[in-house]
């Protein structure tokens, strides 16, 4: 069985540099400032981490049913106990860490949707697993949607192809908001939306399993399109989501802060010339400033000029109510950052892979350039240990986002071993 190990810490702080480092230094945890977290992430379902698939109450999720679809999953893996932390939780504090970033599983609580009854043993769980954090000084970051949803939401509703799943997420969110929302003071309203439209839209590997060629052989859907929909729905969800909690719980009762993860690759030019550096300005636009990222809409309230300008990329339009629900609907900016990749213009040159389509941005992505990589080679074909990325990412975000507070929720080196 192919097991994935990851380095991920939650790395928070206002005022910390990257300067402070160089590379291949040692570096201690004594170094680093008071207040600063270190931590571990984990997701209800997507790194099979909770397991308990139908215990207590939970209903089916997308990802129960696409991974009991033989052929989907490598060896017909699935998550059904998994790393079984709905039972094993409680060894968690011998980790030393003290922050713990997980995710609620939306099956879990609301079984049937908005249209059926809360589930009070999902409930319990989740107050019994925030309040032996706090017992042991871990400090808890709740991401409400990680991927997974209940089954019914993708048969009855059509998943985040439909509107019908942002008023289903706002009452999913504020049910989590009410029910732990007095302990936890750090929430994420999604966890990479840019991957999970990349990987259940655009090449099939998720479910829903929708896409089309070049980038992918499924049986129904539109790789072209249907990313920018499912994106579109997800950004007002969240919006409404964070409308609710500030005004119901989050600033008048609980003192919280809630924001949105985003997957952050850096890019560098594949040739130093101007198409290519171009194609890296359209990079960091479509993959950190919207679209996939989302923080130019839920900064300033709508995508960035580099994709309305984009020929051929048929983006939906936000109301003026929506752009008003929009703007300033993250109290801070959280990304996940992995891997520097070069990027190659596709405008004026040809490429692979669905790199000449408009929502590609005209642009290809590389880890190498003639042969040689960009840095070290992790266990993750894309993944490659590039430490510059890291700080050209925090100064890119500070820049274009006013130097809004910034969580670096996951971060390190990917390996993949075999395990008995």
């Amino acid at each position: 069985m192919l097991c994935f190990f990851w380095y991920s810490f939650v790395l928070v702080s206002s005022t910390f540099s990257a300067q402070s480092f160089k590379e291949n230094e040692e570096i201690r945890r004594s170094q680093f400032p008071d207040g600063f977290l270190f931590g571990a992430s984990t997701s209800s379902y997507q790194a099979f981490v909770e397991g308990a698939y139908l215990e207590d109450g939970k209903s089916l999720s997308n990802w129960d049913v696409f991974c009991h679809t033989p052929g989907t999953i490598e060896s017909n893996e699935n998550g059904d106990v998994a790393d079984d932390h709905y039972h094993r939780y409680l060894l968690m504090h011998s980790l030393g860490i003290n922050s713990y970033r997980f995710s609620i599983s939306w099956a879990r609580i609301l079984p049937d949707g908005m249209l059926g009854k809360t589930n009070p043993s999902g409930i319990t769980f989740y107050n019994k697993l925030i309040d032996h954090l706090l017992l042991k000084g871990i400090e808890p970051f709740v991401t409400v949607h990680h991927n997974d949803m209940p089954q019914v939401l993708e048969q009855r509703d059509g998943g985040w192809l439909s509107p019908l799943l942002r008023e289903e997420f706002a009452h999913f969110a504020s049910i989590c908001f009410k029910s732990f929302g007095d302990r936890v003071k750090y929430w994420i309203t999604f966890n990479e939306p840019n991957l999970m439209i990349e990987f259940a839209y655009i090449r099939g590997w998720y479910p829903p399993a929708r896409c089309s060629t070049p980038f992918g052989n499924c049986s129904s859907g539109n790789s072209d399109t249907e990313p920018l929909i499912a994106m579109h729905n997800i950004l007002i969800a969240h919006a409404m989501a964070v409308d609710t909690y500030r005004r119901v719980f989050g600033y008048p009762k609980q003192h919280g802060f809630i924001g949105i993860v985003a997957n952050a690759h850096m890019y560098e030019p594949l040739r130093d010339d101007e198409r290519d550096r171009h194609a890296v300005d359209r990079a960091l636009a479509f993959n950190v400033a919207s679209q996939y990222k989302m923080f130019d809409p839920l900064v300033h309230g709508d995508y960035p000029s580099e994709m309305r300008e984009c020929p051929g990329l048929e983006l939906p339009r936000f109301s003026h109510n929506e752009k008003q629900l929009l703007r300033g609907s993250i109290d801070f900016i959280g990304f996940n950052h992995y891997s520097t990749l070069y990027v190659k213009d596709c405008i004026h040159s040809a490429c692979p892979l669905g790199g000449d389509h408009a929502i590609r941005g005209f642009l290809n992505t590389t880890g190498y350039r003639d042969g040689v990589p960009i840095g070290e080679p992790t266990g993750m074909p894309r993944f490659f240990v590039v430490p510059r990325g890291m700080e050209k990412m925090l100064d890119y975000l500070k820049q274009r986002y006013n130097n809004k507070p910034m969580f670096i929720t996951e971060n390190g080196k990917a390996n993949i071993t075999t395990c008995d």
